[in-house]
């Protein structure tokens, strides 16, 4: 186990270190140490009264006394957390507006980061000058400090930082590259507004005069925006600053090359020939040595399958070759994506890869691999008897609950989309409930069971793994299985005895709800075998789909006052108002897995 050099400090004693402030000799090492205790505290969340706070303030100015330049970096650090208020500001101000004008450049930068975060805009007036002069400071922490100052100050007084535009200027031309960094950034921040003058930053800067790889990245997501909103003005296929995007694929940054290659991927209506050059490099960051790459490409290359699949049949070699990545990440990306990419004939190739790699990975990254399977089987109906099989071998592996109803939500979506998969599809979900420990995905799998079972060319043969729920699983499992077993023996002539006599045996459940339903299904039943000539609406109750959702169906229960006329199940809504977020992230426009009412005739 770690050690923590912070375990166990308390604020009380932190406060009466502090005293050491005051000390007539100052001991720059036992200050800044003291500083970082008060520092780990306010991180933790620890909350300094009004009293305390001052004091620890004012006790602080006193070591603007000492010239360790360490300590005065600790100085600086802490009044920033402490964040004064505007009374005490006035103590300190003269000690960082000194520290502004030093000769020393650490000071200086410091000192301005420190001023812009506790002045207010009366201050900032009188210390705009220096600001303006420190963004095109010759040293590039002192201009790169001015101006990550400003990008912060535009949040609170925009009319000042807005007229330093000239300033700014010139310092996106600088060749330190954070300053041309931050410069740009400051000066997009100050235009954003004025389209026009985004779209001029935009001409003027793509013609070559950006160093810095971070500018150069910078000014791709810009230029990125105005294609973007260029393309909805205009209906002419010549995309303005294309050239450009295309042109970085070349440049000699890793990183520009990358974000190039994202920019022309995530182009809206982007052409398969616009496509072309950004896939190449692509493919080329697969094979890196460098982990970062390859999961950016492999993530780009993803995306980019969902909606242009042929474009990235070219990368399949390089990567299947990343299935083995010790990456897990990449490794999961790099099946889904060949899931989404790959032909028909290469599926069963895939499959063997992919069944040694999941014993290797977390149950969120089989979730993913899980997904992507099913809509590979429904792309490919005549696989669908391989893919199942897998999707049957995994359920029986171990896993947690979220991972468990991935796999049985895609089998439910597969046999209810290809009629083939039917009956092979519920043996499997009979198979997992022998030994599912999860009460609400047997309760699931029952009730679907009782809807599409009775549909099979021979029900027979499920009773047999549906009455041992009745013998060995918990009460409301057991529960679910006698609503099965009663729409089987309501929807299937030759069953309804077999199914009266099993009934019957529940009755001497030791469990209420158990006892209760055989007594309900057995009366609607009748002794002889058939549906007795009860209301329609029961009938349709116990033995019908319902086709409203659960969730409203039970606020609509709850907000239902008892009175003389009888609760009316036509009256609840049956749209769903708010989705759960793995619902909405959903892209199939009809609902599916358990949760989803089954089909229509």
């Amino acid at each position: 186990v770690d050690y923590s050099p912070f375990l166990g400090i308390e604020k009380g004693a932190v406060l009466q270190e502090a005293r050491v402030f005051n000390d007539p000799q100052l001991d720059p090492r036992r200050c800044s140490q003291v500083i970082t205790k008060l520092l780990y505290l306010l991180n933790q969340g620890e909350t300094f009264t009004k009293v305390e706070a001052t004091e620890v303030f004012f006790a602080v100015t006193k070591l603007f006394q000492s010239r360790d330049m360490g300590l005065r970096r600790m100085v600086y650090v802490i009044i920033k957390e402490l964040s004064p208020s505007a009374d005490e500001v006035i103590i300190v101000t003269s000690s960082l507006m000194k520290d502004m004008t030093s000769k020393t450049d650490m000071y200086r930068a410091n000192a301005i980061r420190v001023l812009c975060r506790i002045t207010d805009g009366t201050l900032l007036t009188q210390i705009e000058r220096y600001l303006k002069q420190a963004i095109v400071d010759k040293n590039p922490v002192v201009a790169s400090a001015a101006l990550v100052s400003g990008i912060h100050l535009l949040q609170t007084n925009p009319e000042i930082v807005k007229r330093w535009s000239n300033e700014v200027q010139e310092a996106v031309q600088s060749r330190a590259a954070l300053v041309q960094f931050h410069a740009l950034a400051l000066l997009h921040q100050i235009r954003q507004n004025d389209r026009l003058a985004v779209n001029k930053l935009v001409s003027s800067l793509t013609r070559g005069s950006v160093r810095s790889p971070l500018a150069q990245c910078l000014l791709i997501r810009y230029t990125s925006q105005v294609i973007r909103e260029s393309t909805n003005d205009t209906q002419t296929g010549d995309r303005p600053f294309y050239d450009f995007l295309e042109g970085c694929l070349r440049h000699k940054a890793e990183m520009v090359i990358f974000e190039a290659a994202r920019a022309i991927t995530e182009l809206n209506g982007v052409t398969s020939r616009e496509l072309t050059p950004a896939i190449t490099v692509l493919q080329l960051f697969l094979s890196s040595s460098k982990p970062v790459l390859r999961f950016a490409a492999v993530r780009t290359l993803n995306k980019v399958a969902m909606s242009h699949p042929t474009a990235v049949t070219n990368c399949n070699i390089d990567m299947e070759s990343l299935i083995s990545d010790q990456n897990r990440s990449i490794a999961t990306l790099a099946i889904t994506t060949l899931l989404k990419t790959g032909n028909e004939s290469s599926v069963d190739r895939l499959m063997k890869q992919i069944t040694n790699f999941m014993s290797d990975i977390a149950d969120e990254f089989k979730i993913v691999v899980v997904d992507a399977i099913r809509s590979l089987c429904l792309k490919f109906p005549l696989k669908h008897r391989s893919l199942m099989n897998f999707l049957s071998n995994i359920l029986r592996e171990e896993g947690g609950f979220e991972y468990k109803k991935a796999i049985v939500d895609s089998i439910v979506i597969l046999i209810r989309d290809i009629p083939e998969a039917k009956e092979s599809g519920l043996l499997h979900l009979c198979e997992f409930i022998e030994d599912c420990e999860f009460t609400y995905l047997s309760t699931q799998i029952l009730h679907f069971l009782g809807i599409e079972g009775p549909k099979t060319s021979d029900p027979s043969k499920y009773i047999r793994y549906i009455y041992n729920r009745v013998h060995l699983e918990n009460a409301t499992v057991r529960a679910g299985a006698v609503s099965t077993l009663a729409k089987f023996g309501a929807m299937v002539d030759g069953l309804k005895p077999r199914i009266f006599v099993l009934l019957r045996r529940c009755l001497f459940d030791n469990d209420d709800e158990v006892r209760d339903r055989a007594t309900l299904y057995l009366n609607t039943l009748g002794g002889d075998g058939a549906v007795v000539e009860t209301d329609d609406g029961v009938k349709e109750f116990l033995f019908g789909s319902l086709d409203v959702p659960l969730v409203n169906l039970e606020n609509s229960l709850k907000n239902y006052n008892p009175s003389e006329k009888a609760f009316d199940i036509n009256s609840v809504p049956k749209d769903v108002k708010t989705q759960p977020l793995a619902e909405k992230k959903a892209t199939s426009k009809k609902p599916t897995g358990l949760g989803a009412p089954p089909p229509g005739p």
